[in-house]
């Protein structure tokens, strides 16, 4: 008896516990408002670009290097008579700086002299020369007396040999002073040459800027020693027109295809961040770089610097302009993102409804559907768009359902009531220091 007292109990205030329970569960969940945040359908530009960092660079450099070794004396002169240095503006033949031409210049001495020597070996040659032919014309005159005596008793038989070896060996010495004339002479053309490289060398040691141009880097130092080897060292950049630049941009594998010579680009740079450059893509270099297996080509893009703001080197943020809508319709991307919970679309709507989510294209010319939310009373209701472009932040729709001006769903807000709160609840042990909550905000976006 008493144990069927206890299970009636035990029965009665579980009932009761899950009764109060319940009644509990619905006033907070009754006591839920939920409230829309909402963003309005506008007519705007929308333009789809393409990021990518970059350097400005000058459109042409020359690297000017030194093809001797030596110690720099002493820099050249600019326009202005002030030494060469960092942003000087030079002509093409202006002297930049020489180098110690102590060495050289002996060289040059030294070859002079062994030029001279060869001429005047040049002068005896030619004289042995004629020597050996009065000599060989003499052998030859005894000689043909001696073919007309004979050997007979007027001239012995060993006079008449020694005529004709006379004048074999004389026609021998002509043709060996001929052979060394022509040694002498090789001689000289050799030692011209000697002395032109060494001349050339000499000049080395001047160095001469090859264009017109502007310094943008001295590496040398009055003082420095130059040493050439398979590298000429680098003495001076020059830019040769600073009114014409080019910003190197590197840019994704994934974002190439969309880029063409003749583009419109516009780009920022951190020395100038409230100024916008413009410029177009003059190339697209195929030497592509691979980092961390990241693929990147780089972009040449021109533009104008005849105002002189834009400097070598500085770090430029540009924005390839690859398709462009104006004067569309646009809605936040949140707007087609976002999805209501089932109790909140309207009971006729729910079965249109279907679930899905329409990504905008980033390539002109595609379209897909999607949908948008619209309040009505204490529901929503989808309508059906067509989705165009989307920049990352609006996208362009078309829809005959929506007007200009609407008022589309980006999300929603939950207030929250006194019901709501934990320490409502009747078998809850209450908290005195317990801080209600403030509103809770959330938005239905993946």
């Amino acid at each position: 008896m008493q144990k069927a007292l206890r299970t009636t109990i035990v029965i009665v205030v579980a009932a009761v516990l899950v009764g109060g329970a319940g009644v509990w569960r619905l006033r907070a969940h009754s006591s839920h408002k939920t409230e829309f945040r909402e963003a309005e359908v506008r007519r705007g530009d929308l333009y789809l670009t393409i990021t990518a960092t970059g350097t400005v660079e000058p459109e042409e450099v020359v690297d000017v290097g030194a093809q001797v070794a030596g110690r720099v004396n002493v820099f050249g002169k600019d326009k202005g008579g002030k030494a060469i240095d960092y942003g000087s503006t030079v002509d093409e033949g202006m002297v930049l700086a020489k180098i110690d031409d102590s060495l050289y210049s002996a060289d040059v001495a030294l070859a002079g002299a062994q030029l001279d020597s060869d001429k005047a070996g040049e002068v005896r040659a030619e004289a042995d020369l004629e020597q050996q032919k009065a000599k060989l014309a003499q052998a030859e005159a005894d000689w043909n007396r001696a073919q007309k005596l004979g050997p007979s008793e007027a001239l012995a038989p060993s006079a008449f040999d020694s005529y004709q070896a006379n004048y074999a060996i004389a026609k021998a010495n002509v043709a060996l002073s001929e052979a060394g004339l022509k040694q002498a002479r090789a001689s000289i053309v050799q030692a011209k040459a000697t002395l032109n490289r060494a001349q050339q060398t000499l000049d080395y040691c001047t160095i001469i800027s090859p264009v017109k141009g502007v310094i943008i880097d001295r590496r040398v130092n009055i003082g420095q020693t130059v040493v050439s080897s398979l590298n000429a060292p680098s003495l001076f950049l020059i830019a040769k027109d600073l009114t014409r630049m080019q910003v190197w941009v590197s840019v994704n594998e994934a974002d190439i295809g969309n880029i063409h010579p003749g583009q419109a680009v516009t780009f920022t740079c951190d020395a100038f961040p409230t100024e916008e450059f413009e410029g177009s893509v003059g190339k697209v270099r195929l030497n592509a770089t691979m980092t961390q297996n990241v693929v990147t080509y780089t972009v040449e893009v021109n533009t104008d610097n005849s105002s002189g703001r834009l400097l070598p080197y500085l770090t430029a943020n540009a924005k390839f302009l690859t398709a462009e809508r104006h004067h569309v319709r646009l809605v936040p991307n949140a707007a087609l993102r976002w999805r209501p919970a089932p109790d909140l679309i309207a009971p006729e709507a729910r079965e249109a409804a279907a679930p899905g989510a329409a990504h905008a294209p980033k390539t002109p010319g595609q379209r897909q559907t999607g949908k948008v939310w619209i309040e009505e009373g204490d529901y929503v209701r989808p309508l059906a768009v067509t989705v165009g472009l989307t920049d990352g932040t609006e996208t362009e729709i078309e829809s005959a359902d929506l007007p200009e001006s609407a008022q589309v769903i980006v999300g929603e807000r939950v207030e929250s009531t006194a019901a709501s709160d934990p320490d409502s609840n009747p078998f809850a042990p209450k908290n005195p220091f317990r801080r209600r909550p403030p509103s809770q905000s959330r938005t239905n976006a993946p």
